[in-house]
């Protein structure tokens, strides 16, 4: 086994349920992350490349050496509609490792999405797909193409642990990662969390008094016990300046 570790591709993942899937969509990130204790959001070093504001699918993973794209290419010949190619470059920023022609490719293959934590180039091109494209940055410096690499094994991406076959929910703000094990009570909870913050928006706009008078109350709450000191008179007061 020992000779193969850093060459290796395994040709099957396990693939949550299509509905259980698609039932994350419209689902926020931030609420989705909100309910797995704000512990399983993608840090903000990766950011979208272009306005599609809804990503979900199923994590096929791609483990490539720094400035290589050798395995990202092999991804796309292996990837099923509905995945999202999400590529550990390492984080490094001085090489592309795809470009505007390996996604034009993943887009008309079905791909649900692209996550790179590493650079992508041809950024004009990218802005104009419909599939949901995430990276570290942009460089017009263009991959080697020699390997070694791994597919479908765990990596690293923008901070996160990501499996194959992990949910990922993606929109403006980020990218949230859920192991199949915990998508049903993800789901109800980011279901839950969503309703309620709707009901928030609906009182807010209809009695807005009604809201202030309910965010007074959760605030002086939150401030209990804090020791906080409130001052009658102003800072240069308080210190004779």
């Amino acid at each position: 086994m020992s000779k193969i570790i850093g060459n290796r591709i395994f040709n099957h993942i396990h693939r949550p349920d299509a509905q259980l899937i698609q039932a994350y969509r419209g689902l926020p990130a931030s609420n989705i992350n909100d309910e797995m204790g704000r512990l399983y959001c993608m840090n903000s070093s990766i950011g979208p490349l272009n306005d599609v504001v809804s990503m979900v699918g199923t994590a096929f993973t791609v483990k490539a050496a720094a400035g290589d794209n050798l395995m990202f290419h092999q991804a796309l010949d292996m990837a099923q509609p509905g995945d999202i190619i999400v590529v550990d470059g390492s984080g490094d920023m001085n090489r592309a490792l795809a470009g505007e022609i390996m996604m034009r490719f993943a887009s008309l293959k079905g791909i649900a999405g692209i996550v790179v934590d590493g650079c992508l180039r041809d950024l004009d091109g990218i802005r104009n797909l419909s599939m949901p494209v995430y990276a570290k940055g942009v460089t017009p410096q263009g991959p080697y193409k020699a390997g070694p690499g791994e597919i479908n094994v765990p990596v690293v991406c923008g901070g996160q642990v990501v499996l194959p076959g992990d949910i990922l929910v993606g929109d403006a703000d980020g990218i949230v990662v859920i192991r199949q094990q915990d998508a049903l009570d993800v789901l109800a909870a980011a279901v839950k969390k969503k309703a309620s913050e709707d009901k928030t928006f609906e009182t807010m706009e209809q009695s807005f008094e009604v809201y202030v008078q309910n965010h007074l109350n959760s605030t002086a709450k939150r401030m209990e016990g804090k020791g906080t000191t409130v001052l009658n008179n102003t800072y240069w007061e308080a210190y004779k300046l």
